[in-house]
This record gives structure tokens, C-alpha cells and sequence, in this order.
């Protein structure tokens, strides 16, 4: 599993296709192109022998035709199908670019130079683009970070991202947390652990939790303050490294006035809500406490007097009168 980054501030996780399945993906398209390379060299050879060229002509239809085959071959499949050759349409790749966006006539040509001339080169003994891709993070061969591009798995991709949040009376504890010992390959972990809360037998679903937990807990600092399942304290740690993420990737732009500006931030923190919401295994935090303005008590008004039969005012009978 690995992460893009598009041009937007928008992280997509992706499954890298690694080495065994581009190997094969790459047989394939070599079995194709050495059909379409054996038919058409019979065909030249009996055109050749027809007309009696010479040897120096001979040669070089060849080679043309050899360079027309393996290099055209990968050139125009990529262009077209936008990252696809037949090898790879049947195994379910495709080539992106780094940022996740199609590919285009530029880096399929990069690709495939770098292929025929370097990765797989026959005076290099096919060697630089396997080391290259063993040696990668991402199974990049030399034609690939050339042409900034990487091989992804468009089959059993990952699931949508869960539902992250952080409760209410814990967010300022978030935003204290050290995460910069967190690795990726961890958070990956508890990311698609939550995504397949639901999916797991509850005995594995425990342990597993706990599990991931007790490593992410050793990582970041300091505790929760008040006592959280393990799917709730890695909700929390993830949601708050995802809105520091987003934080760091966004593009300042210049704010806009009028009917048009930019829409108000909300709650990043905030459970997503409505009914196509994702559902989640954490339970419902509870309703955020509406602030209600008490109006001013009345003025209070004086009670008439009464009067005695001697005129005096009874006592107590009009308190503002005294």
C-alpha cells in the first residue's frame, strides 16, 4: 500500500504493483510482440528474396522493423489506453503518474526508451530495471523515475478511508500529540484495520485492536486522559495526523468575497453525518451542547399601595414608596 499526492492536497491510497506481477504483465507483452515480430519478418524475408535485394537492405528493414515492433508497441498501447498495454489490461495495471493523473504521450515515450535502452537492454544483461524496481519503495524501474511515473494495481484496490474522528472533549488533547515517530506503514496498518472493523470475527477483532494500539500507543505522546477502546484511540490518532497532513499539503490561495467565496470551514473533527454516511463501529458521540441565551428577568414593578382607614399606607404594600 503506498500514497499519492495529487495536485489538489488530496491523498489517495493506491496498491503498487511489484515486481512478480509486472514480470508477468511484461511476458506477455513480449509473447505478443514476437507473434506480431515473427510475421512480419517471414513476410519481409519473402518480399527480400523475391526481389533479390542485398544483404545491407535486408538488415536494415530488419531493424526497422524490430524497433517498429518492441518500441512502437509500447509507445502507442500506452498513449491510447492511457497506461494500459495488453500484459497489463489483462493483470489489472496501469501506469499513472506520480500525482495519480493518466499518463501521456511524453512519459509513454520516456518509459519506453528507457526500456528498450537501459532497464532491459541486452549490453546491460537486463539488469539496471530489476535492481532498480527490488530496491524501490514504490517497484520503480529507472524508465519510471526518469519519467516520473509509477505502476499501480487497478484490481482489489483499497477500501474507501473510515470514518476518522476525534471526540469532542478529546480534541485538545489531539492537538497536542507528538505523531512525527508514527511511520506509514503502521498508520497504513490501523487505517485499513478500521476500514474492516466490521468484516473481522469480534475474538480477532479484539486482539488485533489491542494489538495495534499498545504499538501506536508507544509512538505518540501523551496518553488519552480519559480511558478509550482501541478503535477509538486509533480513530483519533489517525484523524488528527490526517488534519495535520491536510494541513501541510494545503495551497494557500487569496480569499474571495461575494456570492462566490470559499464556502465557511467546518468541524474538521465533526462524525460524518446524514444517511449515506459510512456507518462506524465506535459508537455515536453525544449531541455538542447548544448555547441558549437566557432573556433578562422582567423589571420588577411596584405593588400598589393599600390604605388603612387612617390614610397611612400599609407596610410592606409598595416597596418603592418607602
Amino acid at each position: 500500500m503506498s500514497q499519492l499526492v495529487t495536485g489538489e492536497a488530496v491523498v489517495l491510497q493506491v496498491r503498487i504493483a511489484r515486481m512478480p506481477t509486472r514480470a508477468l504483465a511484461c511476458a506477455i507483452d513480449v509473447i505478443i510482440q514476437m507473434m506480431v515480430l515473427s510475421g512480419l519478418i517471414g513476410l519481409l524475408f519473402g518480399f527480400l528474396i523475391g526481389e533479390q535485394a542485398s544483404e545491407a537492405l535486408a538488415i536494415a528493414l530488419v531493424t526497422i522493423v524490430v524497433l517498429l515492433v518492441v518500441v512502437g508497441y509500447r509507445l502507442v498501447m500506452e498513449t491510447l489506453t492511457r497506461g494500459r498495454t495488453i500484459g497489463k489490461l489483462v493483470l489489472g495495471l496501469k501506469v499513472v503518474r506520480d500525482d495519480g493523473s493518466s499518463i501521456r504521450f511524453r512519459h509513454a515515450l520516456v518509459r519506453t526508451l528507457m526500456w528498450f535502452f537501459v532497464d532491459f537492454a541486452p549490453w546491460f544483461a537486463a539488469s539496471p530495471g530489476i535492481v532498480a524496481s527490488l530496491m524501490n519503495k514504490q517497484g520503480k524501474r529507472i524508465g519510471d523515475m526518469v519519467a516520473g511515473t509509477v505502476v499501480i494495481r487497478e484490481r482489489h484496490q483499497a477500501m474507501a478511508s473510515p470514518p476518522l474522528f476525534v471526540p469532542a472533549h478529546l480534541v485538545t488533547w489531539a492537538q497536542s500529540l507528538e505523531l512525527s515517530q508514527l511511520p506509514d506503514e503502521l498508520a497504513n496498518t490501523a487505517r485499513d484495520y478500521l476500514a474492516r472493523f466490521t468484516e473481522l470475527q469480534p475474538a480477532a477483532r479484539a486482539a488485533l485492536g489491542e494489538t495495534l494500539g499498545h504499538r501506536v500507543a508507544q509512538l505518540t505522546a501523551p496518553a488519552p486522559p480519559t480511558p478509550m477502546i482501541a478503535p477509538a484511540f486509533l480513530s483519533a490518532v489517525l484523524a488528527e495526523r490526517r488534519r495535520r497532513e491536510l494541513i501541510r499539503l494545503a495551497v494557500i490561495r487569496p480569499v474571495t468575497t461575494g456570492p462566490f467565496g470559499p464556502a465557511p470551514t467546518t468541524n474538521q473533527y465533526a462524525v460524518p453525518a446524514g444517511p449515506f454516511a459510512p456507518p462506524s463501529p465506535y459508537g455515536v458521540l453525544p449531541p455538542e451542547p447548544v448555547p441558549t441565551f437566557a432573556p433578562p428577568p422582567p423589571a420588577h414593578e411596584p405593588t400598589p399601595a393599600t390604605h388603612n382607614a387612617q390614610g397611612w399606607a400599609t407596610p410592606g404594600s409598595n416597596q418603592s414608596g418607602w
